[in-house]
């Protein structure tokens, strides 16, 4: 469902400049404490689990403090940021929202998030520069504190690299002549699949070229989606797609799943949260894989995309603000609600202290035997690179599914693809009545 932004050009401008201003909504009164000395929040959430995390909360520290917190569970996804709109315009929000980061600034420009700088700013160092400042969005403003993230690795069948004599790749370079030797020696199979349907996988690999698709210039947002990085990492992977090199097919399909589970496709280029899909895609190859930091663009480096996570922001509509700012201050940084969010919810926490903490001691079951999976991810996860969203991601991801798809399945050139993903992304913006730098 496409969801839609401020449209009168003057309520657009200054959504713009508020990105960089840090005006984050209206201060009435809504960051006082309750007039009663007790607070009950409502938290909007879709991960599972969050409900008895927030039961850690109501029994201890909740409790003491006088502020309960009861969890609805809603969709994810473009379904929850037009329900937290409709509900924002009608002035009944909850009090807290579970939004995905690329979500922001769309709820920042609608003036659904409140400014949270004051009562959590100082969580800043407990979080890789890259993860906060996609809840700031480049101002000094905090819109949202980091709940999860997903850092970019590289995922391979270790026995069959050791079959066939590869090795692990370091740099995209040596991806792509590990690609082209496979084929050589077993023609049959693929090192991975360039999938149009993942948008967000795109992004992050954008992301770690140093793409910065939206920012703001003055109040006017800048969209850069066909800028040089991008337009190295689309040229990188059209060109394997074009030669053979890689499959063209959608990942999370039936037959990806049997690429999978079969060894037509013996690598993967994923998040930190891939074992779980392998454990469903690939049941039967279970304790053949192995993680790596992903490849680099200059070998030595250390610096990975982002592809999901998600974020824990207080809304404008909250008459407890500084209530439910504790809130998501203890949700994301207390050591016994980040173990309940790994145990509860399975998610990889944003928060650096809990990557290695003692929920995450243990490798996943799917990877037994590299025990040192989450060291290794806390590692990569520190050289997350920053991501820049702008208020119509949905448009550009919709966009790069349409001219991506058709270019991967007829082995064309994928720069048309990117400008006509450029395109449409601006013209978006431009019919909302946003303004533009050209």
């Amino acid at each position: 469902m496409k969801y839609r932004t401020v449209a009168v050009s003057t309520a657009a401008a200054l959504a713009a400049t508020a990105l960089l201003s840090g005006c984050g909504g209206s201060d009435d009164g809504g960051d006082e404490p309750a007039a009663s000395g007790h607070a009950s929040l409502t938290y909007w959430s879709w991960a599972p689990g969050l409900d008895k995390v927030a039961d850690i909360w109501n029994k201890g520290p909740g409790k003491e403090a006088g502020i309960t917190v009861t969890v609805k569970k809603q969709a994810s996804g473009d379904d929850l940021v037009t329900k937290i709109i409709t509900a924002a315009k009608a002035h009944k929000a909850p009090d807290l929202v579970q939004a995905e980061y690329q979500a922001l600034p769309t709820l920042v420009s609608n003036d659904v998030l409140a400014d949270i700088s004051k009562e959590a700013g100082d969580a800043k160092s407990q979080f890789a520069e890259g993860v906060w400042q996609q809840t700031t969005l480049g101002s000094d403003a905090l819109y949202a504190l980091p709940q999860d993230s997903g850092p970019l690795m590289f995922y391979y069948r270790q026995d069959l690299f050791d079959e066939y004599g590869l090795k692990v790749p370091a740099t995209w370079e040596e991806f792509a002549e590990t690609a082209r030797a496979l084929k050589k020696k077993a023609p049959e199979k693929a090192l991975t699949t360039f999938s149009s349907n993942d948008s967000g996988l795109f992004a992050g690999l954008a992301q770690q070229a140093g793409a910065r698709w939206w920012t703001t210039d003055g109040d006017k947002w800048k969209v850069a989606i066909d800028d040089p990085a991008t337009k190295k990492v689309a040229d990188f992977w059209g060109g394997l797609v074009k030669e053979g090199a890689v499959d063209n097919q959608p990942m999370y399909t039936p037959a990806w799943n049997k690429a999978l589970d079969t060894g037509k496709q013996i690598a993967w280029v994923s998040a930190v949260w891939a074992p779980g899909t392998l454990t469903t895609a690939a049941p039967g190859t279970k304790g053949k894989w192995a993680m790596a930091p992903l490849p680099q663009w200059t070998a030595g480096e250390n610096v990975t995309g982002s592809w999901g996570g998600s974020s824990t922001a207080v809304t404008n509509d909250s008459g407890n603000r500084k209530a439910a700012a504790a809130f998501a201050k203890w949700l994301n940084t207390d050591p016994a609600a980040l173990a309940a969010l790994v145990k509860e919810s399975g998610i990889y926490p944003a928060a650096t202290a809990a990557q290695t903490g003692d929920a995450l001691a243990k490798a996943p079951d799917y990877f037994s035997d590299q025990p040192d999976f989450y060291t290794r991810a806390a590692e990569i996860a520190q050289g997350t690179a920053p991501a820049a969203w702008g208020p119509n991601v949905n448009v550009a991801y919709s966009a790069f599914k349409d001219g991506f798809a058709k270019a991967a399945k007829e082995k064309s050139d994928f720069g048309p693809a990117l400008t006509a993903m450029q395109d449409a992304t601006v013209a978006d913006l431009k019919k909302q009545g946003f303004g533009v730098s050209e």
